[in-house]
């Protein structure tokens, strides 16, 4: 009987400890699959940071590649009203960069715009994994096409079409953390106008500010 219940002992100890990894297996799961789909930020938390520097809230887009750190002094407005973000590897010196833009790329576009690297080198275009590869000799450039906005993604310093390919295809609207993130280097509130003096009048309109002690 002692032997039974000896055996009876060791096989609930052993159900216990594969009932806990199996439970631990199932909040890990969890968690990755949770910061694989972080919730994007709500379009009034992007306007309210875009809108202060000029970049229009639908082009707000970031990216995310395995051994690279987003360089936040790099965020800033490009092509008039859209952003652009460079992800440096420290490891080895790499760097790639996400342009926004609005508008659809077609093939004849595709093949038509020069390279940002190597805009006098011929381009071939072609779909990859749900985005355009285009090269041009030894210059690589994806596009990734969200809704009515472009993301172009180049590289720089022996970046890897690879790790090209990559940031384009991870290319999202970003969540909360990654939005404070990625505006973290720019004004939060648009600049207010210069104080010139009062303006006098009756003249040319040229500001009238106080005398110091010298008159």
């Amino acid at each position: 009987m002692a032997a039974a219940v000896g055996g009876s002992t060791v096989n609930r100890r052993a159900g216990f400890r594969a009932h806990a990894l199996i439970a631990a297996a199932v909040v890990l799961s969890a968690a990755l699959t949770g910061c694989a789909t972080a919730t994007a930020a709500s379009p009034d938390a992007i306007a309210e940071r875009a809108d202060a520097v000029g970049i229009a809230p639908e082009l707000v887009y970031t990216t995310d590649v395995d051994g690279y750190d987003l360089a936040p002094q790099s965020v800033g407005p490009t092509g008039g009203i859209g952003i652009s973000a460079t992800w440096f590897n420290n490891s080895t010196g790499a760097m790639l960069t996400i342009r926004t833009e609005p508008g659809e790329l077609t093939a004849a576009s595709c093949a038509s715009t020069p390279l940002w690297e190597g805009p006098d080198e011929p381009v071939t275009c072609a779909e990859e994994q749900g985005v355009w590869h285009r090269v041009g000799g030894d210059v690589h450039e994806y596009v990734a096409q969200r809704g009515d906005a472009q993301i172009w993604v180049t590289g720089s310093s022996n970046a890897l079409p690879e790790h090209l390919l990559q940031a384009a295809n991870a290319a999202r609207v970003p969540s909360d953390a990654e939005l404070e993130r990625l505006f973290s280097d720019l004004p939060a509130a648009p600049a207010g106008p210069v104080e010139r003096g009062e303006l006098p009048e009756n003249g040319d309109g040229a500001p009238i500010d106080p005398s110091g002690p010298g008159g």
